[in-house]
């Protein structure tokens, strides 16, 4: 089978690989599409790790075959999961790590493992009825974040980003108010000891950035008492928080992200359902689509951010 293989840094190219091995318990999969993660960025970028590697995780395809001890799937039939390897022909994974994509949902809008990622962010993150919620980082997942947060009914939704596009996209999905980082108002955070109780910044914030300057916004944002939960994927070094800021404030911390494959997958199920039923949106988001032997072009796109990019998705035939 063909591969996508990263030789070095920036550099991809086709390899003939053996299709998977399988056992008893798995299920083989030609890949349909497979989508391009921020958090693989960093390694395609260039960093400390050896290389080649085999990158591609957002995987969704047609199985072609299942194990002697997997009776409940058969070949054909459209699914998705949490699979590793996936810029290639064919992919593998546990039975337990694959799940069905419902009927009219397309290959290139059912990535799986992110929307089990925000479906776990969503209901581990503190939001109540009525509550102020800012989501700090507006590309492909923080506008998945701010549709699932949605649901739960805040008051006031606060989505900043710098880039207009990207707050445009937001205001679409119903933000109540959209802003570039400098446009946040002393209102809308609490930095200040003096300021206590006087009902500034938000009760929930989120952040989606991944990056050093996202975090430091969002974790001014928060209000006494609050919550900041970290949906955005930290590579490429160390961060730094204030952490004097965050003790008086006595806050809430969460590292949103999951390692819990069996809940995983049913914030997976869960998600694919939302998307089903029209109140999550992924097809809108999908704004680049590359061959796979095109994935360079792809990073490149994420990394760079053209006017109007969302998210890269490599399409096989």
């Amino acid at each position: 089978m063909n591969q996508s293989v990263l030789v070095e840094p920036q550099h991809s190219q086709l390899e003939e690989r053996p299709v998977p091995e399988m056992g008893l318990q798995d299920v083989l999969v030609r890949v349909r599409a497979c989508g391009v993660c921020a958090s693989e960025l960093h390694g395609w970028h260039g960093d400390s790790g050896a290389y080649p590697r085999e990158f591609g995780h957002e995987v969704a395809g047609e199985i072609v075959e299942v194990g002697r001890e997997v009776g409940d799937l058969q070949p054909g039939v459209a699914v998705t999961g949490l699979f590793q390897r996936g810029f290639a022909e064919f992919a593998c994974a546990p039975r337990a790590r694959v799940t069905l994509i419902p009927q009219g949902i397309g290959y290139d809008i059912a990535l799986g493992e992110p929307l089990s990622c925000i479906v776990s962010a969503a209901r581990r993150t503190r939001v109540e009825y009525a509550d102020r919620v800012a989501i700090v980082g507006l590309g492909f997942m923080g506008l998945l974040m701010l549709q699932a947060v949605r649901l739960k009914a805040p008051r006031r939704l606060i989505a900043v980003d710098p880039r207009p596009e990207a707050l445009e996209k937001a205001r679409w999905f119903g933000a109540d108010e959209t802003l570039t980082p400098e446009q946040v108002g002393d209102e809308l955070k609490l930095t200040r000891w003096s300021d206590l109780d006087k009902g500034q910044g938000v009760d929930t914030a989120i952040e989606a950035s991944g990056t050093q300057a996202g975090l430091t916004l969002a974790g001014q944002m928060v209000r006494e008492h609050g919550m900041l939960s970290i949906v955005g994927y930290h590579q490429g070094g160390l961060r730094q928080v204030d952490m004097e800021l965050w003790n008086w404030k006595a806050l809430d911390v969460l590292n949103a992200h999951e390692r819990r494959a069996d809940y995983q997958m049913d914030c997976m199920r869960r998600g694919l359902a939302l998307l089903a039923a029209g109140r999550l949106d992924t097809a809108s988001l999908v704004t680049h689509r590359t061959a796979l032997d095109r994935v360079d072009e792809a990073f490149r796109a994420l990394y760079m951010k053209p006017a109007g990019f969302i998210k890269a998705v490599v399409i096989l035939d």
